[in-house]
């Protein structure tokens, strides 16, 4: 497989490393210092490429993959105010656009393990619900996509709850969510349920970035040869 990475900071550095264990190919690297390489005859060398970049910059870069038919696996978050106008283009160019929070096995079963606990809850109106997310302090945006991603599975589930806040304390209808950036982690995401009786919470703790890393270069080689707009519930079933 022959790789564009779009986005060469400490995720690109991983996939890179083990896209080169697994007998990949990098053909193009591109960062802030030779953008004016991004162009699209140097996107027809790859089959693909996987965009970790900036949230300024991942629209742009998105659209230049979907008109030159280059399939596109995106991590960044931080841009999703511009989704809607990405899948119409991917439908438009009848490209593959794969875009996830969280490329990680073990985080998107908790998605899965998140919902299904939400669904248990729905009716218990005497737990307030939180999420707490720990990351690096390199980490650009605040809360992280995956806490947006789970607030969103709890808010697909309970009714009361009808947005998230980035705040400690939370509110009657809404489900907070406390960011904090503390030295070299590489993800912690946890929520909690509490009660004046009890508390109920569940755990996720990433050890490095190679769980990242694997999971894009996976979703990479699965989005070749398809066309739509996926996500990591496509491609696991879960």
């Amino acid at each position: 497989m022959k790789i564009a990475l779009i986005g060469y900071g400490k995720m690109g550095k991983a996939i890179e490393t083990i896209a080169l264990e697994q007998d990949h190919e990098i053909v193009l690297k591109i960062d802030s210092s030779n953008r004016e390489a991004l162009t699209p005859g140097n996107l027809k060398k790859a089959d693909v490429a996987i965009e970790f970049s900036r949230p300024e910059t991942a629209f742009d870069n998105i659209r230049l993959c979907l008109e030159n038919g280059t399939p596109v696996v995106v991590g960044t978050t931080g841009w999703m105010d511009q989704w809607v106008e990405a899948k119409e283009l991917c439908n438009q160019h009848n490209g593959a656009l794969f875009v996830a929070s969280n490329f990680s096995v073990g985080v998107n079963i908790f998605f899965a393990l998140n919902s299904y606990l939400a669904r248990l809850m729905k009716s218990q109106k005497q737990y307030e619900i939180k999420i707490e997310e720990i990351h690096h302090t390199q980490k650009l945006d605040a809360p992280s996509g995956t806490a947006i991603t789970l607030a969103e599975g709890i808010l697909s589930e309970i009714p009361r709850k009808k947005s998230w806040i980035l705040e400690d304390e939370a509110e009657e209808t809404a489900i907070s969510i406390r960011s904090q950036r503390i030295g070299k982690v590489p993800g912690t995401h946890k929520i909690h349920y509490l009660s004046s009786l009890d508390s109920l919470s569940i755990q996720h703790e990433a050890h490095s970035r190679e769980g990242f890393a694997k999971g894009a270069i996976q979703a990479a080689s699965w989005i070749i040869g398809r066309e739509g707009v996926f996500g990591m519930s496509d491609m696991l079933g879960v």
